[in-house]
C-alpha cells in the first residue's frame, strides 16, 4: 500500500509539474532582437497562430512585450495592440514601463510637460496604454496621464507665406471647370488645394469660401480676393492675394498671376477677405 501511495504521489507531482510548465510556457517575454520567427521556432508554434493569439496586426515586436504562445490559456492572452498616432504632453512626471501595466519594470521617466509621440495603443481592462519612445528607450505609458496636443495643432492658422508659396507652385496648371487636382483647377478648387497643402481645410465653393472668411480693408499676402459678375451675377470668382497689388488664381486657360490693375479684374473686384 505504501508503494502504491508513493507512486500516486509521484505521479501527481509530475502532473502538477507538467501543468505548471504548460502555464509558464504559455507566455513569452520578447528579448531584444527577437523576431516572430525566433519565437515560433523556440515555442514550436506557427507565426500565424502567434499573431492570432496576440491580435498582432504586423510583425513588429518590442523588448519585454509578453506574447501568448498557447491557445490553451487564450483568456490570458495580451489584449489587442492597435495603431495609434499622435503627439501628447505629460500631465505630470510619469514612469515609462517595459510593458503595459503598472506591475512591469520602470525603464524611463518623463517630466511634466514633455512632448511624446505615440505609435501604438493597448487596452488593459478599463485602461488604455500608449507605446512611446523616450530618447532611445521604448516603453508604455498610461494614456490618462497624457493630454493630446493634436487638437490645438489642427486649429492653428495656416501660415500666410506658406499659402502663397503653395499657390505659386500651382501656376500653369490648366483651368478645368470643377477641377480640384493638379490635372486641372477651377478658381475655388485652386484655393482649396493651396490651403489644404498648407494645413487648413476650406470650403469647396467660391460662395462657401466667401462665407467662411472675414472682410479686411488692408489685404496681406495669403488673403482671399473676391470678384463679382464674371460668368454669373454676384460673387463668382476667387484668388489668393500675393502682395504688390497682384493675385494668383485659376483663371483664363491656366493658373496664373494677374495684376489687380488689369482693366477687367479691376472692374470686377468685390472685396478682400481673410480665413
Amino acid at each position: 500500500m505504501r508503494k502504491i501511495a508513493c507512486s500516486l504521489l509521484l505521479a501527481g507531482s509530475l502532473a502538477f509539474g507538467m501543468a505548471t510548465s504548460d502555464v509558464k510556457a504559455s507566455t513569452h517575454k520578447v528579448q531584444t532582437g527577437e523576431s516572430l520567427w525566433d519565437i515560433s521556432k523556440l515555442n514550436q508554434v506557427s507565426i500565424t497562430n502567434l499573431k492570432k493569439w496576440n491580435n498582432l496586426k504586423s510583425d513588429l515586436l518590442y523588448p519585454n512585450q509578453v506574447l501568448q504562445t498557447s491557445a490553451k490559456n487564450s483568456n490570458l492572452a495580451s489584449n489587442s495592440i492597435t495603431a495609434k498616432t499622435g503627439s501628447f504632453k505629460a500631465k505630470s512626471n510619469i514612469n515609462v514601463r517595459s510593458a503595459a501595466g503598472t506591475a512591469n519594470n520602470i525603464v524611463a521617466k518623463v517630466k511634466k510637460g514633455a512632448t511624446l509621440t505615440v505609435s501604438q495603443q493597448k487596452k488593459m481592462g478599463n485602461d488604455v496604454w500608449f507605446h512611446v519612445k523616450v530618447n532611445k528607450t521604448s516603453g508604455w505609458i498610461l494614456s490618462s496621464l497624457l493630454t493630446s496636443t493634436n487638437e490645438s495643432t489642427s486649429k492653428s492658422p495656416a501660415s500666410s507665406q506658406t499659402v502663397v508659396d503653395q499657390a505659386m507652385k500651382l501656376r500653369s496648371i490648366p483651368y478645368i471647370f470643377g477641377g480640384t487636382t493638379k490635372n486641372g483647377f477651377d478658381c475655388s478648387g485652386f484655393v482649396q488645394y493651396a490651403f489644404k497643402q498648407s494645413g487648413k481645410d476650406v470650403s469647396r465653393t467660391t460662395l462657401g469660401q466667401f462665407a467662411q472668411s472675414k472682410k479686411v480693408t488692408s489685404p496681406k499676402p495669403g488673403d482671399l480676393v473676391f470678384f463679382q459678375n464674371t460668368y454669373r451675377k454676384g460673387i463668382s470668382h476667387v484668388g489668393i492675394y500675393i502682395g504688390n497689388n497682384k493675385f494668383v488664381h485659376a483663371g483664363g486657360k491656366q493658373s496664373q498671376v494677374t495684376s489687380l490693375n488689369n482693366g477687367y479684374w479691376k472692374s470686377k473686384l468685390h472685396s478682400f477677405k481673410r480665413l
